[in-house]
């Protein structure tokens, strides 16, 4: 008789919380399909990771990435070597052991583990790659490091770039890690991802059609690349259930919800530079006074960077008092509700892609403030492409002025242009819920990816 199957897929991530986030999405969504989802991180992230993600149905296995567990993994040269040798052969060893009680039919890998393609060719495995960041990212890296099309000197970060189904570029808003200016290995790193992505069966994308339409289909000749976001946890979606597993490597001030339920409807301006963003004193500063100077709340997270003293010590003296009652400064947020709540009428955001995702499904407006990696990007896309934004106007230094910053608060919340930039949320909003939805292009695409691997087969009664 014919007996179904049950499809195993694996999952390998770092444990950065905007690696793993993602992914977990993903693989709450294999799991709602019946697939049998095992997650592989490296040692180190044992630890970190919340206690809740060993109750979920997904089955979490550790490698280590050949170095010891004190090691300051902030020396990212020293990290990415060790994964490249030493990483590679333990996620082989690791891979060995789960195929001895597993049929995997794929590994989803994202994009910083380029070390695994080659490990999961050697084991006969297809391999899928979730893309974490824009789909115009990866059309941009695609086309560098594949030579498909013309870039000028990247040294003269005032240069255009005009790449296909792209809004045009300076040079300084091209991803970072292809810039002179970025540490040779992130360069190297990212080289040998696209020299190996060939080995890459598919590629998912954790945006959503509809709102990267003309960058997606761009890439429909080359490698393409299949939305099926946009990939937020359930809550953000609309959807009651509090228990969901997600990586939180930081505990937040779920005070500052109390806070925000004080505060009148579209009120407050939510401020957050992620997780490892410190801003100059300088641009402290100017932050501060604007803030000040606007006379709107706000709610504004400053992380603790380092064991002594805090980034909210660096504040001006009198700005706390100064704006008492309509100001609140914490060390951690719960984004995802912070998002939700009504009271929140802009967000100044780095523009992390994890970030900006959130205020595409919620429908807040953004101002960006961003620094490197995909950052400088996605605030182009903000502002040209999706048009939910404004963009701070930043010296060679990266530091936008108090009368910028001021002036960009009060086009997202103030007058023609913020209706203009608010109704483009909402419009958004609803876009990417319904590419979720059944018969929605993001829900087509992840039907099409678990499709294409046969799950029954042929046993004797």
């Amino acid at each position: 008789m014919s007996k179904e199957k049950t499809l195993e897929i694996l999952m390998l991530s770092l444990p950065f919380q905007g690696h793993l986030n993602p992914m977990l999405n993903l693989g709450k969504h294999l799991v709602s399909k019946g697939v049998h989802v095992t997650f592989a991180i490296t040692e180190d992230g044992r630890q970190q990771i919340k206690q809740n993600l060993y109750n979920s149905e997904i089955q979490f296995e550790f490698f280590s990435d050949g170095l010891s567990l004190d090691f300051d993994r902030s020396n990212v040269e020293a990290l990415i070597n060790s994964l490249n040798v030493k990483g590679s052969k333990n996620f082989s060893t690791l891979l060995t052991s789960l195929s001895k009680v597993h049929n995997y039919s794929c590994v989803i890998i994202n994009p910083f583990v380029p070390f695994a393609i080659d490990v999961i060719a050697d084991h006969g495995i297809p391999c899928a790659m979730l893309w974490i960041q824009a789909s115009a990212l990866y059309s941009i890296y695609y086309r560098y490091f594949k030579n498909i099309d013309y870039f000028p000197n990247l040294e003269d970060p005032n240069e255009k770039v005009q790449l296909p189904s792209l809004p045009v570029f300076d040079v300084r808003d091209l991803p970072s890690f292809i810039l002179p200016s970025s540490p040779c290995h992130f360069k190297v790193y990212m080289s040998g991802l696209f020299q190996a992505i060939d080995k890459v069966k598919w590629v998912l994308g954790t945006s959503f059609y509809e709102i990267e339409e003309e960058i997606v289909k761009s890439m429909d000749s080359l490698k393409p690349i299949y939305p099926i976001g946009p990939s937020v946890s359930p809550f953000l979606l609309g959807e009651k259930k509090t228990n969901e597993f997600r990586a939180d490597l930081w505990d937040s001030e779920d005070s500052c919800i109390e806070w925000l339920d004080s505060k009148p409807f579209s009120s407050v301006i939510y401020i957050s530079f992620g997780s490892i963003t410190v801003l100059s004193q300088e641009q402290m500063n100017n932050f501060a006074s604007a803030l000040k100077n606007s006379n709107k709340s706000f709610l504004w997270v400053i992380r603790s960077h380092g064991s002594k003293n805090s980034n909210a010590s660096d504040l001006p003296l009198e700005f706390l008092e100064e704006t008492k009652g309509r100001g609140l400064v914490v060390k951690w947020s719960p984004q995802e509700k912070v998002l939700m709540h009504p009271s929140v009428a802009c967000f100044i955001s780095h523009c992390g892609w994890n970030s900006t995702i959130e205020t595409l499904v919620t429908g807040v407006p953004v101002i960006c403030y961003p620094d490197w990696t995909d950052q400088r990007t996605n605030a182009v896309l903000i502002e040209n492409v999706f048009k939910n934004g404004v963009n701070l106007k930043c010296d060679e230094d990266r530091v936008a002025s108090t009368e910028e910053i001021e002036r960009c608060i009060k086009e997202v919340m103030e007058g023609p242009s913020s209706i203009k930039i608010k109704n483009r949320a909402i419009e958004i909003k609803k876009s990417a819920r319904k590419s979720l939805q059944e018969g929605g292009t993001s829900h087509q695409n992840l039907d099409k990816f678990v499709n294409n691997f046969t799950v029954t087969n042929t046993v004797k009664a």
